[in-house]
């Protein structure tokens, strides 16, 4: 609390505030290595400012981002969109999937649309949480979550399931005629950006928000791209649209987008992404953007233990030092 009270005072210092405010984010990355979980931090503000790992761990070093990877399938529908592959949000699930729709599929399959899997609004039964076992020990987890009653009507409230994102990544897989992963690497080709693992259903489709692994520079790179508007990558318009309000989170009550979460955090409007563990992307936009990618250990939880929101204010720190 005394840093933060110095530095809003050394904000009326415009010479004076800038070598003192990076300062205060050298000794928030000193800090964080109280924090066991923690492996790796990077920042980007027009370029990367710093990159530091933990814990014997590198920010090169890959980790398993899990659903933070939500945040990325979002971006590769985007650019689909833009490529004309799909018609919109407004595209219709049934058209893409329909060999693997249920024989007698509920009639609301049939409004169900590539925004409402964005969102976590598909009204599917979540196959994450206590169903995500038994969803991927089925023999075809594209059928399997198809083939779930609908809890609420599609458009309703929050259901989160990676399953929608699963599904996702298959209509991708369709019309772009190539894996998941092969469209990443092509149609995401921002400088440091890679995918270096990734998990596959039977049927060999790569799985739509989950299990994909990659370094804290990499997911860094991801969001630099975002606070950077696109970088002639991932259309405007689809940044725009990932990061208006389409529901609340049933997990802390902050809105959602098509992969992100829209909140403020130090005072400053932020959208993140987030990956069971601790796996953070934030974006500050804005006329200083900022973005900043963490990783923790993937196996240990963050939500309930009060992690992730250690990881907020940590991030609210090292945004008021630039």
């Amino acid at each position: 609390m005394q840093r933060r009270s110095i530095l809003a005072g050394l904000a009326a210092l415009p010479f004076a505030a800038p070598r003192f405010a990076r300062a205060a984010t050298d000794t928030a990355l000193s800090d964080a290595a109280r924090l066991p979980q923690l492996r790796a931090i990077a920042i980007w503000q027009g370029r990367e400012i710093a990159a530091r790992g933990y814990g014997g761990f590198t920010p090169d070093r890959a980790t398993n981002i899990k659903s933070a990877s939500k945040s990325i399938v979002s971006a590769l529908a985007g650019i689909a969109i833009a490529r004309g592959l799909f018609t919109g949000p407004d595209q219709r699930v049934a058209e893409v999937l329909r060999d693997d729709l249920p024989a007698n599929p509920d009639p609301r399959m049939a409004d169900l649309t590539l925004g409402h899997l964005l969102s976590m609004q598909a009204g599917l039964q979540r196959q994450s949480g206590p169903n995500y076992g038994r969803w991927v020990s089925s023999r075809n987890w594209v059928r399997a979550a198809l083939d779930v009653p609908f809890e609420t009507d599609p458009g309703g409230r929050m259901l989160y399931s990676t399953a929608s994102t699963h599904l996702v990544s298959a209509m991708l897989t369709k019309v772009g005629g190539k894996s998941t992963l092969a469209l990443a690497r092509e149609w995401l080709a921002l400088p440091g950006f890679q995918i270096t693992a990734w998990e596959r259903d039977p049927q060999g489709i790569y799985l739509g928000g989950n299990q994909m692994a990659m370094s804290t520079r990499s997911l860094l790179a991801f969001g630099a791209a975002y606070a950077a508007e696109g970088q002639g990558v991932i259309p405007r318009d689809w940044i725009a649209a990932s990061w208006r309000p389409r529901t609340r989170s049933f997990f802390n009550g902050e809105e959602y987008g098509y992969g992100w979460f829209i909140s403020r955090i130090g005072g400053r409007p932020v959208r993140y992404g987030w990956g069971y563990g601790g796996q953070m992307i934030y974006v500050f936009p804005g006329q200083n953007p900022v973005a900043i990618a963490m990783t923790s250990d993937p196996d240990l939880p963050s939500a309930r233990s009060g992690y992730r929101e250690t990881l907020h204010a940590l991030a609210g720190e090292l945004v008021q030092g630039l």
